[in-house]
């Protein structure tokens, strides 16, 4: 019994890591998300009341794979997102939107 417990342990515990996404923040003093964070999560505290996505829409990677990035907003007020194409979005205190690229501008991914 012991042992199948800590198999499930083992298990639940590499599945937990292999869902992780790289933890990234903006720069001090700016307000744009960098193209390099691609497939990561952005953790927004303190951030300027409008953050902006990369000017120039970020390519596929080379499995064709779309940009996207995760942001959440750890406070203390809403960030707005801005992007290509009149994207805007608002992210809420202890809230998480997710962005990708769809070859003409930035949409949110449900």
């Amino acid at each position: 019994m012991k042992s199948m417990f800590f198999a499930l342990i083992l298990f639940v515990a590499q599945a937990i890591t292999m869902q992780d996404k790289p933890v990234v923040h903006l720069k001090p003093h700016s307000n744009t998300i960098d193209p390099t964070f691609r497939g990561s999560l952005v953790e927004l505290s303190n951030a300027p009341a409008t953050v902006y996505l990369p000017a120039s829409l970020p390519a596929s990677d080379a499995n064709g794979d779309p940009w996207t990035v995760d942001v959440k907003n750890l406070g203390p007020a809403a960030v707005t997102i801005v992007g290509k194409q009149n994207f805007n979005a608002t992210v809420g205190v202890n809230e998480t939107i997710h962005i990708r690229v769809n070859g003409q501008g930035y949409v949110l991914k449900h």
